[in-house]
């Protein structure tokens, strides 16, 4: 019998279908052979929680939670999702948990850690905490990276960020983490926001899959203020590297999804709410 990966887009910024919700926020559903994860928990519970009623999902099912970052618009649900699910495993870098800050426009500082102000005591009674500063398997055959490296000079975390309200210290946002696992076509890439770069993470994935082929990469690609110059050695590096299905969302931006569909025609697929990518499996994982 075929075994499958399948990933659906539980909360993003865009949705499409009736009484389904969009919000700038992230996060998937993923069935692993007969396992449930979810990979970031959205902006807001609400949203979250409607949009898993309508597509069916019980969370009570959830037996790991996988965080890119601790960024609000991927942990908003979190403890929602916790009080409904069975003491699941929970995955984070040591550092997503830090305060941090954005600066916009006119200079003002916005705090953009982890909604709630979540500590380690109050996710310790919830889930089995599980600190992923290196590669870690979560299910039989499917990883979080950890920490990436930065090797790219000309890729960045994507914007003004901050550990302080001061503007002092720049995050550099080392918590950034994503999902991968191998199929017969290649290998599967699930972002959150690829604050470490999305290249910089294909590059990564690659060294710990013995250079096996990237087949998809789906998710925030974090490009939405990238410079022409780092938006045409992303799309060269997606060529080098023959990326045959590219998903772009969220923290994408609109001009660069548009951009990559321009160049990637044939490869280029929505990821609205309720998409749904099933992967096969190899023979042997």
């Amino acid at each position: 019998m075929t075994r499958t990966f399948t990933i659906t887009t539980l909360v993003e910024n865009t949705a499409t279908g009736r009484n389904i919700r969009a919000e700038h926020g992230l996060s998937y559903w993923i069935e692993a052979d007969g396992h449930c994860i979810l990979f970031d928990t959205a902006q807001t519970p609400d949203v979250l929680m409607h949009n898993a009623r309508r597509l069916k999902f019980d969370f009570a099912d959830v037996e790991a939670v996988v965080l890119s970052h601790g960024h609000y618009d991927h942990t908003g649900g979190l403890m929602a999702v916790l009080d409904e699910a069975k003491h699941p495993r929970l995955y984070l870098h040591p550092d997503a948990l830090a305060k941090r800050y954005s600066q916009h426009t006119g200079g003002v500082m916005v705090d953009v850690g982890v909604a709630g102000g979540l500590s380690r005591a109050m996710l310790a009674d919830k889930a089995e905490i599980v600190w992923t500063q290196s590669p870690t398997e979560i299910v039989p055959g499917l990883w979080v990276t950890g920490q990436v490296p930065r090797i790219n000079q000309f890729e960045d975390t994507g914007g003004d960020f901050y550990l302080d309200a001061k503007a002092q210290q720049v995050d550099p946002i080392v918590d950034d983490q994503s999902i991968f696992f191998d199929t017969r076509q290649g290998v599967v890439v699930l972002l959150g926001c690829a604050h470490a770069g999305v290249i910089n993470t294909l590059t990564h994935i690659r060294l710990l899959t013995n250079d096996r082929p990237i087949y998809a990469v789906i998710g925030g690609m974090h490009l939405l203020h990238a410079s022409e110059e780092r938006m045409t050695q992303t799309i060269e590096s997606f060529r080098a590297l023959n990326v045959q299905l590219l998903a772009p969302t969220h923290c994408t931006g609109p001009f660069a999804a548009a951009r990559l569909w321009s160049e990637f025609p044939d490869r280029w697929q929505p990821c609205r709410v309720g998409a749904r990518f099933v992967f096969e499996l190899p023979e042997t994982i």
